[in-house]
């Protein structure tokens, strides 16, 4: 093979491998770039206007929970997340999301609705979940009972049931009914770190993934 053979085909591979690169590198750039468009239009799908929030809006990690509070389960997750947003007060930005799957579920969620109204829906919830055994006992549920203990949080009892009878409540129910279909939750608690959901079903498991996105 003589020089100019030679050249052309070091030319011929030098373009083709060229092409490669920069054809990577669009490909690279636009899927990122697609990936981030994806990213924010999908964000309001975690996060809605109307959803309860702990933390400040600056934190690293969104912790998003599809909870109901006539749950056993996440009754008992509660004081892990709790524990979580002690631990990580700065840091940690707890978002509450709806997901209503028992006879009383969205009754005790219009009275945790009016509860934001006295900013006293972390009493409230907190409450309702302490007394859940006696309100919300699956086989025998006696919701007027939780009346009885709701004084302990705070709120003004008469004012949360005027306005737990406000239309807008049953938006947000089903707002968040529809976006956890998106989102395909099929049970509660589920949680989602930063978007990712929970790998695994335990506390210890929710706190390690924090830590990573940390």
């Amino acid at each position: 093979m003589n020089n100019q053979k030679k050249i052309i085909l070091f030319s011929t591979l030098l373009s083709i491998i060229l092409i490669f690169f920069v054809a990577k590198f669009y490909y690279q750039t636009r899927h990122t770039e697609s990936m981030n468009d994806l990213a924010q239009d999908q964000s309001q799908v975690y996060v809605r206007p109307h959803s309860p929030t702990m933390g400040p809006d600056s934190a690293k990690v969104t912790l998003v929970e599809f909870l109901d509070p006539e749950c056993e389960s996440c009754r008992a997750f509660y004081p892990y997340v709790k524990k979580i947003m002690a631990e990580f007060p700065n840091q940690v930005k707890l978002v509450v999301r709806y997901k209503a799957y028992h006879g009383n579920s969205k009754y005790v969620i219009s009275i945790l609705e009016a509860a934001r109204k006295q900013s006293k829906f972390w009493e409230v919830l907190e409450v309702a979940f302490y007394y859940q055994p006696e309100w919300g006992d699956h086989h025998n549920p006696q919701i007027d009972i939780l009346w009885k203990y709701l004084a302990e949080s705070g709120a003004d009892i008469e004012k949360l049931k005027v306005d737990m009878q406000d239309p807008a409540i049953a938006d947000v129910i089903q707002q968040d009914e529809l976006d956890s279909v998106t989102l395909n939750v099929r049970g509660t608690p589920s949680f989602f770190i930063n978007g990712i959901p929970l790998r695994e079903f335990d506390p210890e498991v929710l706190r390690k993934q924090i830590q990573e996105q940390l």
